[in-house]
């Protein structure tokens, strides 16, 4: 079959929209899927900065939802029909994977980052021949079609609006995650994220939901107002007294951080900001050294990173849309939509801050 696509050919290329083509059907425990949406990632972002691990040409994209068109075998669980998020690639088989730790799964960085399911790669190709790599996360879902496994996609209400859903498997899925799986964080908790992006903000909607007192650390004025209709006390970013700040307005520090933005300089307020025995948490890809300043880890303090919020996707996803449907999780407030023809105009848009989670429309539609 042949579809229109956003393939990336170079990293320092703008994105092209064009006809690709897939050879062969669902194989046994795939899916395919029509997308109806598919959200934009800073780790989409990230493949020019990857220094060639990620392989090109490909069609990125991994927050994609949509309606599975066909199964491939009996042992999907899914059938024709199905609305379904899709959520990140996992082996199913290892240790972590076994354990209910997919996100710590041993393949993790094979299957998602660095080439994708290298079986029945070469089904996938554009109009000359030429093969784009093998399923980002599983999904390749900056498309009007996805070949998946049916690990990675969770079964969904089909009243909800299938076109938002897709951020729900990664973005939210992460901030969400982080503070309801990692922290485990319940009333009477203080918890202080840095970084008011996709990430950050479903963080707060997240705490929020827990009963949590909530402080949004961010340097953009607009993020800090999103962050305070969404019941988070805004701090704006400044050279000095970051933490102290912080202490004072929670009464003595938080119980748990969250850093979304890879700072140094930020992820060390984040530590000084803790009550003793607090616990932060870091998110975002790290591009150096750490240097950890004199007496931020004292009195029990710890620091530690998170995958994918901790998630095991088919149990969260659900989760996320109940909250969203009690009015409790609002995370079509953070989103704007466009058509995949206007995928360029969407990537300057999250680079710039203009927009905190761009979704894409395969049809053009704007819900």
């Amino acid at each position: 079959m042949k579809f229109g696509a956003a393939v990336l050919r170079a990293y320092e290329n703008p994105f092209t929209v064009e006809e690709v083509v897939l050879a062969e059907g669902p194989a046994e425990g795939e899916i395919l899927v029509r997308i109806a949406g598919c959200g934009m990632c800073r780790t989409d972002l990230a493949v020019r900065q990857s220094g060639g691990r990620s392989p090109l040409p490909a069609v990125l994209g991994h927050e994609g939802s949509g309606v599975v068109v066909e199964t491939g075998g009996t042992g999907t669980g899914l059938s024709a029909g199905d609305h379904v998020v899709l959520s990140f690639d996992s082996c199913g088989h290892c240790r972590n994977c076994m354990g209910a730790a997919p996100a710590y799964c041993d393949s993790f960085a094979a299957l998602n980052l660095f080439g994708g399911r290298r079986e029945h790669a070469a089904r996938f190709t554009d109009t000359t021949g030429t093969a784009l790599a093998p399923r980002w996360f599983g999904q390749s879902s900056f498309a009007e079609y996805a070949l998946v496994p049916a690990r990675n996609a969770v079964r969904v209400d089909p009243a909800l609006p299938l076109e938002l859903l897709g951020p729900l498997g990664c973005g939210f899925l992460t901030g969400a995650g982080a503070v309801l799986n990692s922290f485990g964080v319940g009333p009477g908790d203080t918890l202080a994220v840095f970084g008011a992006g996709a990430v950050g903000l479903a963080a707060v909607m997240a705490a929020h939901a827990a009963g949590a007192v909530t402080v949004a650390v961010d340097r953009h004025p607009g993020r800090l107002a999103l962050a305070e209709r969404l019941h988070a006390l805004p701090v704006p970013t400044t050279p000095t007294g970051l933490s102290d700040r912080i202490l004072r307005l929670t009464g003595g520090g938080t119980t748990y951080a969250l850093d979304t933005t890879g700072s140094a300089g930020l992820i060390n307020e984040a530590l000084r900001s803790l009550r003793p025995t607090g616990r932060l948490g870091l998110v975002a890809r790290l591009r150096g050294t750490l240097p950890i300043e004199a007496g931020t880890l004292d009195r029990g303090r710890a620091i530690f990173h998170i995958c994918e919020g901790d998630a095991v996707p088919g149990l969260l996803v659900p989760r996320l849309t109940e909250l969203w449907q009690a009015g409790r999780f609002p995370f079509d407030q953070l989103i704007r939509t466009y058509p995949l023809a206007d995928i360029n105009e969407a990537e300057r848009d999250c680079e710039t801050g203009r927009v905190v989670k761009p979704v894409l429309i395969p049809d053009g539609r704007r819900p």
